[in-house]
């Protein structure tokens, strides 16, 4: 634990213009960053009695070795500089408003010649048209049932879409009129985009304007006799308002906004936002994070803000955005609000709202999120304090200088010596840090010695991490605007942060003595002989050290047993999960290489086609031979090798002549 005195910044050093700070470690690697409109005020704040700090605050001082800072001109500045800083360094003592789960869309592919709707979770994609997030994905697929049937545009797979327009017939929905079923013809390309705008319109909230439109055709087609046609109107007016019905109308002037809420307690802050379009609440989406300092709830919500909209993109922006509190300087309200208005490229409006229906909808988020507040802390009340204890007793048990904060955990996975991987997880402050795993393809040795696989992956990453720190130590200018030379923490060939320059604080590997003398051997020749490292057996749960003839015995109730097996079970699951992916595919090249005339190009166009080898198997061969570069010799033979599970005959490639035998 260090000593926040021995780094404390001179007397009268720190500038009282506004600015952005990092704290680092004692690698260099930034552990937290923040902006203040005094830097000295704020910066003292640190440096006061420990006794009176944050809990995580004192964490975080007491774990940092150094502190930096650079001054800006403007607030706006300094809120485009600590988002910046947040991204590139990743500091783990900055709040993140992370989900413990991926929320579904009801996403419009208008990046695809013909349109389609479907359920997407996961990174957004440019080009695509999102609506949500929603809670559940039936609720989403049960909506767009009801909506295929007045706007029925194609919401089948690529696979599917291809496979019909081969055969020329439609798929079931097509059949049953949920699809106007534009692979066989039906209605042309832009005749189908005219019914995706008229969807995507729908979504955006227009649908009054539609529902009235359909109104008055079911009346004329009354009035002109055709009976027929004006009960099928009134059946898709009664599928649009039962589609409505699940969204209540909240705000009745039509607005696009969204609406945020807190609720906190001294270590964690819960965080509610309703994403209300054309007055209706269309998705919802709730965080808990850990509080990093005592921070205002006005800064809660600027922090929340930043890191939301600057991972969605200025498309996320709403024109209105509804808050239960603002930064209490009105010079940093109206910096945040000039940063959000040039994220979405127009003007947007943040709004404590103090009457009315936009109070009373803010007072529902709220309770929604003390609800999920409050039942985070059932679920997990001593989770904090549990952590805390599993790594003070693993460095009571080891012996440890300090509680190992960092924990990488190391294991190799094959089938009889074939297909050798490893995997390497990392867990920071007993959490798993999924951004910094990584796999290893293990080659050059005998792939039935775990030992040597073990000695090699080490081997590899902790040279990967001298290099990396010696390029980190290589001052550069990173800008032509601020001439003073820095350590580069960002991969020039990636663009991302580097991953593999920070020390771990303890080495785990899946097994016992030998496994752990090949780690310390490797580690040895890579030039790191302080890093801790200790093997936990399967079978009685040991921790064995180096060079030792009796292994470590922590209580079977021990937490910090516990979170050495989570470590150690994860990594097993990485490993094995990375091992079946590869021998997936090596089982798959190794058919379709058998196959003569086929090359790699052609197999890579065959199963990005048909998808697996299970659907090309299936196939007829009229049906491959619709794939580029296959013809119709070719395509005889693929099918009857697949047929036969070996080729039966070859392809003259030069003439196409089938050579039997």
């Amino acid at each position: 634990m260090a000593d926040p005195s021995t780094y404390r910044p001179a007397p009268g050093s720190i500038p009282v213009e506004p600015g952005v700070y990092r704290f680092s470690d004692a690698t260099g690697r930034v552990i937290y960053v923040g902006k203040a409109k005094s830097l000295r005020s704020r910066l003292s704040s640190y440096f006061q009695d420990l006794s009176a700090l944050h809990p995580r605050t004192l964490a975080m001082v007491t774990t940092a070795a150094k502190v930096e800072w650079t001054v800006v001109r403007t607030e706006v500045e300094a809120l485009q500089l600590e988002y910046s800083w947040i991204k590139e360094f990743d500091p783990r003592f900055n709040v993140r408003y992370r989900d413990d789960k991926s929320y579904p869309y009801l996403a419009v592919t208008l990046n695809e010649e013909y349109p389609r709707a479907l359920v997407m979770r996961g990174a957004k994609k440019r080009g695509v048209r999102y609506f949500g997030p929603y809670a559940h994905a039936w609720a989403i697929r049960e909506t767009l049932d009801q909506l295929l049937r007045v706007f029925p545009i194609r919401s089948c797979s690529k696979g599917v879409f291809n496979r019909s327009r081969q055969i020329g017939r439609p798929c079931l929905l097509g059949y049953i009129g949920k699809c106007s079923a534009p692979c066989v013809e039906r209605v042309s390309a832009a005749e189908h985009r005219e019914i995706v705008e008229d969807l995507v319109a729908f979504l955006d909230g227009k649908t009054s304007t539609y529902v009235k439109r359909l109104e008055r055709e079911m009346k004329a087609a009354a009035a002109d006799l055709d009976f027929e046609r004006a009960a099928r109107l009134r059946d898709d007016i009664a599928a649009l308002e039962r589609a409505m019905e699940a969204n209540a109308v909240v705000l009745g002037d039509g607005t696009d906004a969204d609406v945020v809420a807190l609720a906190e307690d001294p270590l964690e802050v819960a965080v509610q936002i309703f994403y209300v379009r054309g007055g209706r609440v269309r998705g919802q989406r709730g965080w808990v994070a850990d509080k990093a300092d005592d921070a205002p709830a006005g800064e809660l919500v600027e922090r929340f803000l930043l890191q939301l909209y600057g991972e969605l993109g200025g498309e996320a922006v709403p024109r209105e955005i509804i808050v239960p509190s603002l930064p209490a300087d009105a010079d940093e309200a109206q910096a945040l609000r000039e940063l959000l208005s040039e994220l979405r490229g127009a003007k947007v409006d943040l709004r404590i709202p103090v009457r009315g229906d936009k109070r009373a909808l803010m007072e529902t988020v709220a309770r929604n999120a003390a609800q999920t507040l409050a039942l985070h802390k059932t679920k997990r009340a001593s989770d904090l304090t549990t952590r805390s204890r599993a790594l003070e007793e693993i460095q009571e048990a080891l012996e440890l200088d300090e509680p190992p904060l960092r924990v990488e955990c190391y294991d190799i996975s094959n089938l009889a010596g074939t297909e050798v991987v490893g995997s390497m997880v990392v867990f920071e402050d007993g959490l798993p840090r999924k951004s910094e795993y990584r796999k290893f393809s293990v080659r050059g040795v005998d792939g039935t010695d775990d030992v040597a696989s073990i000695r090699e992956v080490l081997r590899r990453r902790f040279r990967r991490m001298n290099g990396e720190q010696a390029a980190d130590n290589a001052p550069v200018v990173e800008s032509d605007d601020d001439p003073t030379p820095r350590p580069s923490r960002i991969d020039p060939d990636t663009g991302r942060p580097r991953k593999f320059a920070y020390v771990p604080g303890l080495v785990v590997v899946d097994g016992g003595q030998p496994q752990v003398n090949a780690a310390r051997q490797a580690m040895d020749e890579s030039g790191v002989p302080d890093i801790p490292v200790v093997g936990l057996a399967k079978r009685l749960e040991e921790v064995w050290l180096p060079d030792t003839d009796y292994p470590v015995i922590l209580p079977r109730t021990s937490e910090g047993l516990y979170l050495l097996q989570r470590v150690r079970d994860e990594a097993h699951r990485f490993a094995i999960t990375f091992h079946r992916q590869r021998r997936s595919k090596s089982m798959t090249d190794s058919v379709l290489d058998a196959i003569p005339g086929l090359g790699p190009a052609r197999r890579k166009a065959l199963l990005a086609h048909f998808g697996s080898l299970k659907k090309l198997r299936a196939a007829t061969p009229d049906e491959i031979s619709q794939v580029k570069g296959i013809g119709p010799a070719l395509a005889e033979t693929i099918a009857e090798a697949l047929a036969q599970g070996q080729p039966a005959r070859s392809v003259n490639t030069a003439t196409g002549e089938i050579i039997e035998g």
